[in-house]
């Protein structure tokens, strides 16, 4: 005797299902998020549910809208590559996409995502390696179209770009005019069909702009292909097209045209990417076109740019010098007209210079002639600020391996006497060199933590609690600890008998602590008093701490928080170790917590001021603050490993 059972419905499959299931609607909001997809991800059902889907990372944004257009489009497509889980970052992950229909009408609701782990190193590496190719040559691509200053010229190359890149067998660029489409730019298409227009109404250029969306995705299982912009082209069986906007608005689109070749998710990126950096190079064109069109509007559109823009003559000699030149360079227009400008000049349309001024700054200079007029165009500016990354990073890079190299040097060195000397050695030499190797491994396992919790904390991945906390004797412990590290320094404490108590995180409080006070130390290497003071000023508790080393040069006082740089020092700074990071952590961590860092110079020495928020009494919330002061505190894994024995306490359940 059988008996009879309900079917499964299709949420019970899903829900069922041992592989990570989720479906969006066609806004990306979240419908369905299986158990398999909260184990693989992190985040929860209820978390998700009606909202836009929270795993796709910044950079791959464009990826993930080109994999789903060409689903919904009826092709089901795997990819290798990364996506974000809820507490541990970037994940490596295989996602099969498909698009999701209703059985009884067909009509497309959104997609249906399929999530499985990496299937191996290599097809990660392979993808990756794939990846980074395209988008190398696409820079090259875009650099090369960029120094073209004729707009007819840019759009040609465009379309020239649309083939080589994306492997389409024609592509062509369409020009929004009020109510029509005009094809300005063709390749590998009959010349005849330049210059032809259509209703932007009725062309696949007017959908793609009432769907709100950068790209689509045509195919002839889809709907008819039937336009005058690819009638000539035989076997044409998929068109891809992805708007260019230009100063924010639609200006075209770049079309793909396919009869031989298949459209992926890759190729749509990058026609997606192409046409973002098109509507740049447009831009440029149309502003210099411009300004050879309408020579008594030349000067108000040249002043209306960032960048210093001069109009030579056939000499050389300068005819116009916009707002922005003067500010560049500090001559006036008036000083200027009929002189040559003040820099080396590149050559024409060639590859951009960079000058050094007399105050400092530098600039990068571009050159390029206008035939009608046999007039120069020279466009420059101050790169200062990419130029001192460019130098801190390479000064980084000479730091790092100087700091890597010492301790390597000595595990290699010793590691090779323990193996070929071990039987001559006895028990407290044998003792001594493993010890000095396990030292030297702390200090390399810290320099990669550090630089591992900089990147975090470039990536805004730091974890940080505001809890009540008693910022006194935290202060308190932090100068205990550092007074006897140096017989040269003496580390004084003042504060005052009373301190509101302060919100925020104790044990990154702590790591802020730790790093100005061993700045303190470093940059004052002839020794000194060291004074730390805390009081309540309004709404913040404030921590001074002054020193009366190196101090501050002139200018310094927001850079030493930038990446790569160090308090105080310019040139060689390996004499002081350090990658220059820590005070770039710092500042983060303490503007997580809801305060700031800054420094100034002294007459002799530097003074870092430190704010930390004051704990509001809200006696309807104070039971769960007073919970949550008790409970364990948590930042990044980076910061876990840095912090030491401050988390040896953590993890142990003790307050900090």
């Amino acid at each position: 005797m059988s008996s009879e059972r309900d079917p499964l419905s299709a949420d019970d499959v899903v829900a069922s299902s041992g592989d990570a299931v989720i479906v969006i609607d066609d806004t990306s909001r979240v419908t369905h998020w299986n158990p398999a997809a909260e184990r693989m991800l992190g985040w929860s059902r209820e978390e998700v549910l009606g909202r836009e889907l929270p795993i796709v990372p910044g950079e791959l944004r464009t990826e993930h809208g080109a994999v789903l257009e060409q689903a919904r489009a009826g092709t089901p497509l795997s990819i290798v590559t990364r996506r974000l889980h809820k507490e541990r970052g970037m994940v490596d992950v295989r996602i099969s996409t498909a698009p999701a229909h209703d059985r009884s009408t067909g009509q497309w609701h959104g997609w249906v995502l399929t999530l499985y782990p990496r299937e191996s190193e290599t097809d990660v590496h392979s993808a990756a390696m794939e990846r980074a190719r395209l988008v190398r040559r696409l820079t090259d691509m875009v650099v090369d179209i960029n120094a073209d200053l004729s707009l007819q010229s840019v759009l040609d190359r465009l379309s020239g770009s649309i083939t080589e890149l994306t492997g389409a067998d024609a592509g062509g660029f369409v020009l929004l005019n009020e109510d029509r489409v005009e094809l300005v730019s063709l390749s590998e298409l009959p010349e005849k069909l330049h210059g032809f227009s259509a209703p932007l109404e009725s062309s696949l250029f007017g959908e793609l702009l009432r769907s709100g969306k950068s790209v689509l995705l045509a195919n002839e299982d889809t709907r008819g292909l039937q336009d005058l912009v690819w009638a000539d082209l035989p076997g044409l069986h998929t068109i891809a097209l992805c708007v260019s906007n230009v100063h924010g608005r639609p200006y075209g689109a770049l079309y793909a045209l396919y009869s031989r070749r298949k459209v992926g998710h890759v190729e749509l990126e990058l026609l997606e990417l192409l046409a973002a950096h098109a509507g740049v190079a447009i831009g440029n064109a149309l502003a210099y076109e411009e300004t050879d069109r309408q020579r008594l509007h030349e000067q108000v559109v040249a002043d209306s740019s960032a960048d210093g823009i001069a109009v030579l003559d056939f000499d050389g000699r300068v005819r116009k010098w916009n707002r922005s030149a003067v500010e560049l360079t500090g001559y006036s227009t008036e000083t200027m007209t009929g002189r040559h400008p003040p820099f080396p000049m590149p050559a024409c349309h060639g590859e951009p210079i960079k000058h050094k001024l007399d105050d400092g700054r530098w600039l990068e200079i571009l050159m390029a002639r206008i035939p009608r007029t046999h007039e120069w165009v020279v466009d420059f500016r101050d790169i200062t600020a990419q130029k001192h990354m460019e130098d801190d990073q390479e000064l980084f890079l000479a730091t790092t391996g100087h700091e890597l190299r010492t301790p390597i040097t000595v595990i290699h060195g010793l590691a090779s006497t323990l193996r070929t000397r071990w039987g001559h050695l006895g028990p407290e030499a044998q003792r001594e060199a493993v010890e000095t190797i396990v030292e030297r491994s702390r200090s390399l396992v810290a320099l990669v933590e550090r630089l591992s919790l900089g990147s975090e904390v470039s990536r805004g991945e730091l974890d940080v609690k505001r809890v009540p906390f008693d910022l006194r004797e935290l202060i308190h412990q932090a100068v205990t600890a550092f007074r006897p590290l140096s017989e040269r320094h003496d580390v004084l404490m003042r504060a005052g008998t009373v301190l509101p108590p302060t919100v925020g995180d104790p044990l990154a409080t702590g790591m802020i602590m730790d790093q100005l006070l061993d700045n303190a130390l470093k940059f004052s290497p002839g020794g000194g008093t060291v004074h730390v003071s805390v009081n309540a000023e309004e709404e913040d508790a404030v921590v001074t701490i002054e020193d009366e080393g190196m101090g501050l040069q002139p200018g310094d006082e927001e850079r030493v928080f930038d990446r790569f740089v160090q308090s105080g020092v310019r040139g060689d700074r390996r004499k002081f170790g350090g990658i220059g990071i820590g005070l770039y952590i710092v500042r983060q961590l303490a503007r997580e917590q809801g305060g700031d860092v800054t420094a100034e110079g002294l007459a002799h020495g530097t003074r870092v001021r430190l704010t930390v928020p004051l704990f509001v009494d809200d006696k309807t919330h104070e039971s769960q603050l007073y919970r949550a002061a008790h409970e364990t505190t948590k930042i990044s894994k980076g910061t876990e490993a840095l912090l030491g024995k401050r988390f040896e306490a953590s993890d142990a359940g003790e307050s900090p």
